[in-house]
């Protein structure tokens, strides 16, 4: 047999592995030998066994099992089924990601499993399209701004808006923003660049998925202010409710909304009993309008309790809301 056929043979013999055998699904030799003929691959017991063996040594996970007929499978060593359907589900689930991406990207990861699992992975959470972006240059901003990072270079760009009409409108006028990029995040299915903007001189945040043709300068990044840390500025900007000065604030709760409060705030949010059905808790805050929007959302199940400037800044905007309401027909 010539040297191209037994390599031919051997990624063919992996590729059975790979795709048609897991901890449950065995294929044997026999097996193995009449799925390489049907490709016209010419193949013997002995060396069947011996690629096995082979394939063994530089590192495949190979289990043999001795029985009547030597019987193989692939341990999937790289992902457990149940770490695979999690990247799928946050792939199809990211706001981010389009429609088409995230089926291209479901598929690839359905490649690093049997056929089998392959059905176990498909997507059973489901998104409305509604919901996610239509911008497929995200892919490329976020490499280039990922390149950017680790070679401290800033990057020049166009940042988009919609107006009334659902419309881009570029912001700045059209003229493109510069930023020194630090890093980026992702929070409520979004991913968002972190750097420090000249103009504004100070730390911002933008969409990736509004920001255009995203190019790398070759300027060198600003350094971070002394201070900055980025993930102090994740927590305050993404994680409560805004930027601004963060203060400790005291609410009062239902009890029943125990499980809001953790979600937001997490598990080791202070709490103390309060009047009969209700508990305080004790939260480090931006008083923002997306607090108390927050707020708002319970219907009077949360209730600012001090200090008192961030409470009556709080009635002083449902006041503003009331006053502008308009009741028609």
């Amino acid at each position: 047999m010539s040297k191209s056929n037994s390599k031919s043979r051997i990624i063919q013999i992996y590729k059975l592995l790979l795709e048609e055998t897991d901890e449950e699904h065995f294929i044997t030799v026999r097996e193995i030998i009449e799925r390489l003929e049907e490709q016209g691959i010419t193949a013997y017991r002995k060396t069947v066994i011996a690629d096995i063996e082979e394939l063994k040594s530089q590192g495949a996970d190979i289990v043999g099992i001795r029985s009547s007929q030597n019987k193989y499978y692939l341990r999937q060593s790289r992902f457990s089924l149940t770490e695979l359907k999690l990247l799928a589900d946050a792939v199809s689930c990211s706001h981010f990601i389009t429609t088409a991406k995230s089926a291209e990207i479901v598929e690839k990861l359905s490649s690093l499993t049997s056929r089998y699992n392959r059905e176990q992975l498909g997507c059973h959470i489901y998104l409305s399209e509604r919901l996610k972006s239509d911008n497929e240059e995200i892919y490329n901003v976020v490499d280039i701004v990922n390149i950017a990072v680790n070679q401290k270079h800033q990057i020049s760009f166009l940042y988009f808006e919609y107006d009334a009409k659902k419309n881009k409108v570029y912001r700045n006028g059209g003229a493109r923003y510069e930023l020194s990029p630090y890093g980026m995040t992702w929070d409520d299915g979004n991913y968002y660049v972190i750097g420090y903007s000249l103009k504004h001189k100070t730390v911002i945040s933008l969409r990736a998925d509004r920001m255009a043709d995203v190019q790398m300068l070759e300027a060198v990044s600003y350094p971070e202010p002394d201070g900055f840390n980025i993930s102090d500025f994740v927590n305050t900007n993404f994680h409560m409710f805004g930027g601004g000065k963060v203060i400790k604030v005291q609410i009062r709760c239902k009890n029943e909304l125990m499980k809001s409060i953790i979600d937001r705030f997490g598990i080791d949010v202070k709490i103390t009993p309060s009047v009969s059905g209700w508990f305080n808790a004790f939260v480090d805050v931006a008083p923002s309008p997306t607090f108390f929007a927050w707020v708002f959302q319970f219907r009077g199940g949360v209730k600012i309790v001090k200090p008192f400037n961030v409470k009556r800044t709080f009635f002083e905007m449902m006041n503003e809301f009331r006053a502008g309401e308009v009741f028609t027909e």
